[in-house]
C-alpha cells in the first residue's frame, strides 16, 4: 500500500462568518470543524497530518498542537496556491496525498477511506470526491467518459446544456500520486477573474496528459457540504447531531425526542440509558447503563455510573458515580466527586468537594470545599462558609454525622464520626466523634414588647 498523507487546508478567513475567529476554529458537533477532520482523516489510515495555515495562523496553530504538522499560506491565493506551501515538507516522499477543507466537517471516515481505496485500486493519477446533488447550481459539474474516468470538470459559467444537466458535482476534495501533483502545480498559472491557482486545474492537466482521473461518489451528498456562514453552520451542527443520536439510538439508549435531545459527537452513553427531552451532553462526558437523564439536564465533561436519574440539573467537570437520586434544580460544580447512593435534592450546589456512598443533600444548601462522609445527613440550609474574604478553606464531615436544619459550618472545621449538629448552629471549632453540638444564642421572649396600639394603626 501507499504512503498516505493528509493535506488539511484551513488559512480562509471565512468572511461570512463575520468573526475574529478563524472559520475552522469554530465548533461543530461539540469541537471546531477541523478537529472534526483531523478526526476523520487520521481514522481513515492517513500516516501524518498537516495543516495549511493563514487567517488567524497562531490560534490554530496553538489548537492543533503537536496533532498535526502546520505550514503557513501568507498570501491567500488560492487552492493550488495553498497545496503548493506542503511541497518543501514533503520533499522526497512519494504516495498518496489526501487533500481536503477544514470547513467540510460533516465527511465521515469511511468516505475518506472509500476514496483513498478507490484511488488505490484504480491506480489514477488523482481521484476526486464527488457528490450528486438534487440542486447543483452553481457548483462545478464532473463529466466522466463511458468508462467512468473523468474526463474533466466543467464550471457552471463554462457549462453547455447538456454538461448542466449532470448532477455530480466537484466536492473539493482530492487524491493525488504526490510525484504528478508537484509537476502540475507548478505549471497552474492564476490567469483566471480572481487571479488566484487553482487546484481543480491540476485534474484538467492531467486528463490533458493522458493520466487517468478517477471519481468517487459519497453516498449522501450532505456529507460534503462546507460551512462558510453561521447558517450553514447551524445545518452542520443538525447534521452531526442527527448522526449521533442515530449512533447512540442503534446501539441501545433511548432517546424520547431526538428533535429536542443534544449530544456532541466527543459524548459516550451506555445502553438502556434514557435521554429525556432537553437533554445537553458536551465535551467528554461519559454516562454508564441503565441511567435516566433528564428532562432538562446539562452535562459537560461529567463521568458518571451506572442506575443515575437525574432531572433539571447542570453539572460540569465533575464525577457521578452509581445509583445516585440527582435533582430537581441542582448545580454540581468542577472538582466535585459525588459518591454511590447518593441523594441530592432540590436546590443544591456542590462545589470542588468529595460526597460519600449514602450521603443524602436533601435541599437548599451549598456544600463547597469539603470532604463529606459516608451515610452523612445534610438538613435543609446547611451553608460551608469556605471563604473568609481572603482564602478558601475546607470543612470535613465524619461518616454517619447528621447535621441540622440551617446550620453554618464556618471552615476550616472538621465535624467527626456520628457527630450531630443542632438545628441553626453556626460552627466555627471542631466538633469531636459522637458529639452534640449546639452553637447559637439563648433564646430569650419579652413580654409585653408590642404594645397594644401597634397593630391597631
Amino acid at each position: 500500500m501507499k504512503d498516505m498523507i493528509a493535506l488539511i487546508l484551513a488559512a480562509g478567513k471565512g468572511t461570512r462568518m463575520k468573526s475574529k475567529l478563524p472559520k475552522v476554529l469554530h465548533h461543530v458537533g461539540g469541537v471546531p470543524m477541523v478537529e472534526q477532520v483531523l478526526r476523520n482523516v487520521k481514522a481513515a489510515g492517513t500516516r501524518r497530518q498537516i495543516v495549511v495555515v493563514g487567517f488567524g495562523s497562531e490560534a490554530v496553530r496553538e489548537y492543533v498542537g503537536d496533532r498535526a504538522e502546520i505550514v503557513v499560506q501568507e498570501q491567500q491565493l488560492g487552492t493550488g496556491h495553498a497545496v503548493l506551501q506542503a511541497e518543501s515538507l514533503l520533499a522526497g516522499t512519494s504516495g498518496t496525498l489526501l487533500v481536503t477543507c477544514g470547513d467540510t466537517p460533516l465527511v465521515t471516515e469511511e468516505t475518506f477511506r472509500k476514496l483513498l481505496a478507490c484511488h488505490e485500486e484504480t491506480q489514477a493519477a488523482a481521484t476526486v470526491l464527488t457528490a450528486v446533488m438534487p440542486d447543483p447550481t452553481g457548483y462545478g459539474r464532473v463529466i466522466r467518459d463511458a468508462d467512468g474516468q473523468v474526463v474533466k470538470i466543467v464550471e457552471q459559467k463554462d457549462g453547455s446544456p447538456d454538461e448542466l444537466a449532470v448532477r455530480e458535482v466537484n466536492a473539493g476534495i482530492y487524491c493525488f500520486d504526490m510525484d504528478l501533483l508537484w509537476q502540475m502545480l507548478h505549471n497552474v498559472t492564476n490567469q483566471n477573474a480572481q487571479g488566484e491557482y487553482y487546484l481543480t486545474d491540476v485534474i484538467g492537466m492531467l486528463v490533458a496528459a493522458g493520466k487517468r482521473v478517477s471519481a468517487f461518489a459519497a453516498a449522501d451528498y450532505k456529507e460534503t457540504l462546507g460551512v462558510n456562514s453561521r447558517l450553514q453552520l447551524a445545518e452542520a451542527e443538525q447534521v452531526l447531531r442527527r448522526r449521533k443520536l442515530e449512533q447512540l439510538m442503534t446501539d441501545g439508549v433511548t432517546i424520547i425526542d431526538p428533535a429536542n435531545t443534544y449530544v456532541h459527537t466527543t459524548v459516550s452513553v451506555g445502553r438502556d440509558t434514557v435521554l429525556y427531552p432537553g437533554t445537553i451532553l458536551e465535551g467528554t462526558t461519559v454516562i454508564g447503563e441503565n441511567c435516566q437523564i433528564g428532562p432538562y439536564v446539562r452535562m459537560t465533561n461529567v463521568r458518571m455510573g451506572n442506575d443515575d436519574h437525574l432531572q433539571f440539573t447542570y453539572a460540569h467537570d465533575c464525577e457521578i458515580k452509581n445509583g445516585c437520586e440527582i435533582g430537581p434544580f441542582v448545580h454540581f460544580r468542577p472538582d466535585t466527586v459525588i459518591g454511590n447512593g447518593v441523594k441530592v435534592g432540590n436546590y443544591m450546589e456542590v462545589k470542588n468537594s468529595v460526597v460519600g456512598d449514602g450521603t443524602k443533600l436533601p435541599h437548599l444548601s451549598y456544600i463547597g470545599d469539603s470532604d463529606v462522609g459516608s451515610g452523612v445527613n445534610i438538613g435543609c440550609g446547611t451553608i460551608t462558609v469556605n471563604f473568609d474574604g481572603r482564602k478558601k478553606h475546607r470543612t470535613v464531615i465524619g461518616d454517619h454525622a447528621f447535621v441540622g436544619c440551617n446550620s453554618n459550618l464556618v471552615s476550616p472545621v472538621h465535624i467527626g464520626d456520628y457527630a450531630y449538629i443542632g438545628a441553626g448552629s453556626t460552627i466555627t471549632k471542631d466538633v469531636p466523634d459522637k458529639a452534640l453540638s449546639v452553637a447559637r444564642a439563648k433564646q430569650r421572649n419579652i413580654e409585653g414588647w408590642v404594645k397594644d396600639d401597634t397593630y391597631k394603626k
